[in-house]
């Protein structure tokens, strides 16, 4: 069992500086444990660097996923406070923009589909609400006068990704965490069914906890059991950054729309996203996503056609077997799970730390987070004995 609820603080090693690996050791370090981070590249230059920043918990929200929805609800309600804190111990912005977000019809089909979408999230009790064309160009004059109609969400805001990774990393080594960058780890260092540590540069590195939080790497870090391997795999995004002027910018809200959704941020970037591929970790910019991408884009907001293009990349999501985050305990003790979370990985931070936190040092698991946990995966046969 994680956690001792004793006097004694736990060590513990983080495998992966993302938002989710710093957002823990933060939390750890604040409550007194001794913190090291490896990463395998620089602080946030994974999914996190890549990643819109989107706190998207009411437009996304799909049938069949219920329990999700309410992990995501109750991580976006943590956020303003959440951002509050790590701005005054890092004196770094993080932008958290609060306008909301658009969700766009464009043909009278659009319409069908998101009125019956609609109806599923207000049956959660979800604060959407639908508003005519005339409404949604008011908020936004330059969104298509196509355009049939839109649902306003108005608690679904945004953060500066990058940005924050940086905060973060700031208020986790202020906190007294370690954060090694460029320091891939070789392998999780397994003694009679514990880990004890992990493998880096040749040495060991012992302690008494290992986080597993390097998102779309996690499966491929060496020394864990088949049985202990986290079911999660790239899913390829490829993404795009325009450039507006940010004294007069086009786009306010984050906008959603059939191919695509828009991103504005303060300094006048219009980020534009994203694919769903499943390439593996093939970074490759392909002219067909991009066209895509653009055209999707222009069909809702036409006045990006005289728009520069700053910035093109891909990253790599960190997709679970089920689309949700593995967070917990697993087969190895003193291995603890933080990885999986899909397109929800900057929403979550704050409740995945407090979880993770919860469970190294108290040994509890909040219950909203326990349908979460590795040992879904389990084969039903060994689940049954």
């Amino acid at each position: 069992m994680t956690g001792t609820g004793s006097s004694r603080k736990e060590t513990v090693i983080i495998i992966g500086a993302g938002v989710i690996g710093l957002s823990i050791a933060w939390r750890l370090a604040q409550r007194g444990s001794g913190v090291t981070v490896f990463d395998r590249g620089a602080a946030g230059s994974g999914a996190t660097h890549a990643a819109a920043g989107m706190l998207a918990a009411n437009a996304e929200a799909e049938p069949g996923e219920e329990a999700l929805i309410a992990l995501n609800r109750a991580s976006q309600k943590l956020w303003p406070a959440f951002a509050e804190e790590v701005e005054r111990h890092s004196g770094l912005s993080v932008e958290l923009r609060k306008e909301g977000s658009l969700l766009i019809a464009l043909t009278a089909d659009d319409q069908a589909r998101l009125q019956h979408h609609l109806e599923f999230q207000h049956s959660l009790g979800l604060p959407l609400e639908w508003i005519n064309a005339a409404e949604a160009r008011r908020r936004e004059p330059h969104l298509t006068p196509k355009m049939v109609g839109a649902i306003l969400s108005p608690e679904d805001h945004q953060v500066e990704n990058r940005k924050l990774a940086a905060a973060l990393c700031v208020t986790a080594v202020k906190a007294g965490a370690v954060v090694h960058e460029h320091a891939p780890v070789e392998r999780i260092a397994i003694n009679r069914g514990r880990a004890e540590g992990v493998v880096v540069g040749g040495t060991i590195h012992r302690s008494d906890i290992v986080v597993l939080a390097a998102g779309a790497w996690s499966r491929d870090i060496e020394g864990l059991p088949a049985e202990a391997r986290p079911p999660v795999r790239p899913i390829k995004g490829q993404m795009i950054a325009l450039r507006m002027d940010a004294r007069a910018p086009i786009l306010r809200h984050v906008v959603w729309a059939p191919g695509v959704y828009l991103g504005p941020r303060l300094d006048g970037r219009l980020l534009v996203g994203a694919t769903v591929e499943e390439k593996g970790f093939d970074a490759s910019l392909t002219a067909g996503a991009q066209l895509s991408l653009l055209d999707a884009a222009w069909r809702v907001l036409p006045a990006i056609e005289e728009l520069a293009i700053e910035e093109s990349w891909a990253g790599f999501r960190p997709g679970s077997r089920d689309d949700a985050p593995i967070l917990g305990n697993g087969p190895v003790e003193g291995l603890v799970y933080a990885t999986g979370h899909y397109r929800n990985g900057i929403l979550l931070a704050p409740i995945s730390a407090q979880a993770i936190t919860d469970l190294i040092i108290e040994g509890k698991m909040d219950s909203i987070v326990r349908p979460f946990g590795f040992e879904r995966f389990a084969p039903k046969a060994a689940a049954a004995e």
